[in-house]
């Protein structure tokens, strides 16, 4: 009698750091148990797998792919419909993925100008004829194709469908179980699977909503770094002046960061039916901004708001950190010469 088949499964990194591959050990001993139920087909951080592997299975063949990275390149792009093609579930595993995250920051400016800045303007560059990479280069030992860099960052389910997400950055270990324990609970047991399109591991209220830190009625009149203040411990971070993004981020993280002293950086995304973070973001920090006395001028409280908003560095970084591929602010194409207009 055959061995009964393991369902197979697979990981691919794409635009991101890294740190979503290295958050997949972090569930500790039940790596046996993953090791036991599964066969990795794909895993290149991994294990040397090829491209070609994959396009040789049939489709459908993997039972589960979580994929993590955003899509940078023609190559993400690639295969990730590659992938989508080859398996059953599909999971958009960690926040760039999810929102294209930090490499998403990007949006905010060109392909030209990030260009001229690695290759031409960079300290640590030393590119004196100005070459700047091509798709398709002739060497001695033939033609070089490399892949096309994309004038913008898209998440993943901006390419293709995506059964599931998993937000964080990186996941948090109950997270990735929990994603692991109900595909095998459906391929072994005959459970059903989440609704598609859900967001797995994490929670539906805010951040602030599981935080234990003691809020008070908050009347701002600034916003500090984080080296600028040694926050009091048990009290509310935002209560102090630092920026902390629990009011307008997906609970389910423990409020991790806000227990140690560091506010919520907006990681797990955005609350049910929110569509733009970083407009939320500030909106709920606005709403804090202590305005003064009611008799105060318009003029007078615009002022005020601008202030305190000065003191916050990098808005757009603090706003949009981890969701500008889906952000509603659109992008500013900046040409070399200055002027708006499309990359070439």
């Amino acid at each position: 009698m055959s061995k009964k088949a393991k369902p197979k499964l697979a990981m691919y990194w794409a635009a991101s750091c890294g740190g979503c591959e290295i958050a997949v050990l972090n569930i500790h001993e039940k790596l046996l148990v993953v090791d036991e139920i599964f066969d990795v087909v794909f895993w290149p951080v991994a294990v040397d797998f090829k491209y070609d592997d994959v396009r040789n299975f049939p489709d459908g063949h993997i039972d589960l792919c979580l994929f993590n990275g955003a899509i940078r390149s023609s190559e993400n792009e690639e295969i990730a419909q590659l992938l989508r093609q080859k398996s059953k579930v599909l999971v958009a595993f960690g926040s760039c993925a999810y929102e294209g995250c930090i490499p998403a920051l990007a949006n905010l400016t060109s392909k030209n100008a990030i260009f001229d800045t690695v290759f031409q303007g960079s300290l640590s560059t030393s590119n004196p004829e100005g070459v700047i990479p091509q798709t398709e280069t002739t060497v001695p030992e033939g033609e070089l194709h490399i892949p096309e860099f994309y004038p913008a960052v898209r998440s993943l389910d901006q390419v293709v469908n995506v059964d599931y997400t998993i937000p964080g950055c990186p996941p948090e270990p109950h997270q990735i179980w929990a994603v692991l324990e109900a595909v095998v609970a459906a391929l072994t047991q005959g459970a059903e699977l989440p609704p598609a399109g859900s967001v797995i591991g994490a929670g539906d209220l805010a951040v602030c909503d599981e935080c234990e830190l003691e809020q008070d009625e908050k009347q701002i009149e600034r916003f500090y770094r984080p080296y600028e203040v040694v926050p009091e411990a048990g009290k509310c971070l935002l209560d102090q002046g630092l920026v902390c993004l629990g009011a307008a981020t997906r609970s389910g993280c423990g409020a991790l960061c806000p227990q140690v002293g560091i506010g919520c950086r907006g990681c797990y995304g955005p609350m049910e039916g929110v569509e733009d973070q970083g407009a939320r973001i500030l909106s709920a920090l606005a709403s804090v901004i202590s305005v003064g006395e009611p008799s105060d001028s318009e003029a007078e409280l615009e002022k005020i708001l601008e202030e305190a908003i000065e003191t916050i560095a990098d808005p757009a970084g603090t706003f949009y950190r981890f969701s500008m591929a889906k952000a509603i602010l659109p992008r500013a194409i900046v040409s070399v010469n200055g002027s708006k207009g499309a990359d070439e």
